[in-house]
């Protein structure tokens, strides 16, 4: 397509400028540093900018971060957090060989993917919840939203992937598309110490590329860096006649003064699919048949899926005091979408057969989001406040067109048909189809005594959701609405010992109403904004280079159901309980683990029909389990073996609690060797995914769609750091 051949010119393009900018910071920094690079003042400058500008350390193993940042209450140790996060490394993306956040996060046990790597968009759910679904744009970028691409969310550009759990909107600010489960924060990657990285990988089944990681500081006290990142890939996938095309471009330019800061990032993004996989529903009364295999793929040959992004970013910060910072932020993006394939294959019988309607498909999200305001630190008596104020706002406008539906066709689960290419109905336009802005005003104070070992976090957040849904295809307006909700946070951490602490927390949130699905009659509404509830417990244990959280949850939710007439609406409520148990660090110093097990217990509390009360909410297993390992081979310097082992219970697809799909187990196995050539730190790695070759579905998004599991799938890469 001329459109494609358009956008993998520019992406080269892309990639040149960028080696050709970072050739000129080499030289600028070369021409700033002393004439003998290696004395002991620049090293001690390079590790003070790092330590004191750059993300938190990492705890013991590498693959998970000290601690991460809690929305208004800023950066915070995880013991020290009143809250369940995980920060998880460039570290451990990088031994993975994790494309996307999805990949990036399959060792959390309270995330679950529902979609497969196949598709155009990354979904999942977050403590039995849906995030990142429908119309998606739910993953914060530096704690912002409205920054990171839509749909898929590649790792090229991040540090640190955290993940915040429980409903979080009065730490975070409203969620665009109405997440409570959890908040999933891209951290991106800046300048740290100097580094030229050349990376090259492969996958099945002709799939691979390469990229270009450069960072670079400079000045007197080295106080301006700048971070580029280029890749591009391309090729056929482990999917049956699926080629994915990806370019991806990101720039993080730094400036650290004695008093100010400020951090520009800028990122685009192109990913191109040919025959995308789409979710499965169920005709009703049917049960769920067999998985099939992998690597088949029911979409045709000429459906396709084009997506770009670009998005950006400047963040500033001023110290009036040492103790009092005033902060601003300001940013954006934009989502561009063309698609033409079948919105969602409907499974008719236990034999498999299928019936498709390919619809064109073109969208358009504007972003742009804005926050300020003022952190103060100060004591009263012997207790240590740290104090903030701010203020933020949303916007968020959608244009849309979707084509009537067409050239209906059957195809088979267990033998896919090939069908003759059905033009698509084009539109010279699109509507409107939705905006919204989404603003609040917060206060948050960090109480602390006795040296830290008693710390109490108290906010409130007053939040305001204001909402217009335009008729689809024609753009007048068809419903608004106008809300506002004051909701507050509490939460405690009791230190008895340095390696004990007990937490609690309570949390409210406002959230966005839900968006009707593509099946509902009133496809693209946005439903009223509603509030979450979560209450939590639990305990962290820190015994220096191993820990582990146990915590307990319950999380309630409005939500929206199709009813009787297909009909979506806001006649739901659900509950949530559940027990998380998470281990990460090194057992041994050569051997590391990171994984744990969620039990959840799921029930609906409010639904449209009678009978449907008291059944388990639909994707919602009652345990995820997830165990990653790494293992250096004794007397082999260099060489890890590493293994992971995901498993998902079972899980309904439909209210009424009769058809389901069932648990599955992933076996994913791999090998690093890290060595020395030719002066120049080079690393390789290998793995396996679904070594044993499981046929699954699997998971279940809200509206009772679901995917094929991937087949096996091989990955290959060789870094080198020049």
């Amino acid at each position: 397509m001329p459109a494609e051949r358009v956008n993998l010119f520019l992406t080269k393009r892309i990639a040149i400028i960028s080696v050709a900018l970072m050739g000129c910071l080499n030289a600028a920094s070369a021409e700033e540093r002393p004439i003998e690079p290696g004395v002991t003042l620049e090293e001690i400058s390079v590790e003070t900018v790092s330590a004191r500008r750059g993300p938190m350390p990492a705890y013991a193993g590498g693959q998970v971060a000290q601690g991460g940042r809690l929305g208004v209450l800023g950066d915070t140790e995880a013991r020290k957090a009143p809250f369940s996060i995980t920060s998880y490394t460039e570290t451990l993306i990088r031994d993975r060989q994790a494309r996307t956040v999805n990949e990036a996060l399959a060792l959390d046990p309270s995330v679950r993917a529902t979609q497969t790597t196949g598709a155009p968009f990354d979904s999942f759910s977050v403590r039995g919840f849906p995030a990142n679904e429908n119309t998606s744009g739910e993953v914060a970028f530096d704690g912002l939203y409205g920054i990171a691409p839509t749909f898929r969310i590649f790792t090229d550009y991040a540090e640190r992937i955290e993940v915040l759990k429980g409903p979080s909107a009065a730490l975070t600010g409203v969620s665009p598309n109405g997440a409570v489960g959890g908040v999933v924060n891209i951290v991106p990657k800046r300048a740290g110490e100097d580094l030229t990285r050349v990376t090259l990988d492969y996958g099945s089944a002709a799939w691979g590329g390469s990229q270009l990681d450069v960072a670079r500081r400079w000045g007197a006290g080295r106080e301006w860096g700048a971070r580029v990142v280029g890749s591009l890939h391309g090729g056929a996938t482990p999917f049956d006649h699926q080629t994915e095309t990806t370019g991806v471009g990101a720039v993080a330019l730094d400036y650290q003064g004695d008093r100010f800061r400020a951090w520009l990032y800028l990122l685009a993004q192109t990913d191109r699919f040919n025959a995308p996989l789409r979710p499965f529903l169920l005709r009703a009364g049917v049960p769920v048949p067999r998985a099939p295999d992998g690597h088949l793929n029911p979409t045709q040959p000429w459906e396709y899926s084009d997506i770009d992004d670009h998005g950006g970013l400047l963040r500033t910060e001023y110290d009036l005091t040492d103790r009092l910072t005033l902060f601003a932020d300001v940013g954006g993006g934009r989502t561009g979408v063309e698609r033409y394939f079948q919105s969602a294959p409907t499974i008719l019988n236990l034999r498999g057969d299928t019936t498709s309607t390919p619809q064109f498909y073109a969208l358009g999200v504007d972003r742009l989001t804005a926050d300020g305001g003022v952190r103060a630190r100060f004591e009263t008596g012997f207790i240590h406040h740290a104090v903030t104020v701010q203020a933020s706002a949303y916007t968020e406008d959608t244009d849309r067109w979707v084509s009537p539906g067409r050239g209906a066709y059957l195809s088979n689960l267990y033998a896919p048909t090939r069908g003759a290419s059905i033009a698509p109905i084009y539109s010279a336009g699109r509507p409107r189809f939705s905006d919204s802005t989404l603003s609040g005003v917060s206060v948050a104070d960090t109480l602390s005594a006795l040296d830290e070992h008693v710390l109490l976090a108290l906010g409130v957040r007053r939040q305001r959701v204001e909402a217009h849904n335009y008729v689809s295809n024609v753009g007048t307006l068809a419903s608004s609405y106008d809300k506002s909700a004051t909701t507050p946070v509490v939460g405690l951490v009791v230190r008895p010992w340095d390696a004990v602490s007990l937490y609690g927390n309570y949390a409210e949130g406002l959230s966005r109403g839900d968006v009707a699905p593509l099946v509902a009659r009133n496809s693209g509404e946005i439903l009223a904004p509603y509030v979450a509830r979560q209450v939590e417990a639990g305990v962290k244990l820190d015994l220096g280079r191993l820990g582990a959280t146990l915590g307990a949850f319950r999380i309630t939710k409005p939500g929206g159901e199709l009813g009787p007439q297909n009909r979506f609406a806001q006649t739901g409520e659900q509950r949530v309980s559940g027990l998380e148990v998470s281990l990460f660090g090194e057992v041994t110093p050569q051997v590391r683990v990171v994984g744990g097990v969620t039990l959840l217990d799921g029930v609906l509390t409010k639904t449209a029909l009678a009978a449907n009360l008291g059944h388990r909410p639909i994707g919602v297993p009652g345990v995820q389990a997830s165990l990653g390992a790494e293992w250096d081979l004794p007397g082999s310097p260099g060489l890890t073996l590493e293994g992971a082992v995901l498993y998902t219970g079972r899980q309904f697809v439909d209210l009424a609690n009769t058809q389901a799909l069932p648990d599955w187990a992933r076996l994913d196995l791999g090998l690093r060797y890290a060595t020395v050539i030719g002066a120049h730190r080079t690393t390789f790695r290998a793995h396996v995914l679904n070594v044993t070759g499981a046929n699954y579905w699997t998971g279940v998004a809200t509206f009772g769609t679901f995917f094929q599991g991937a087949p096996r799938t091989y990955l290959l890469s060789m870094a080198v750091d020049l």
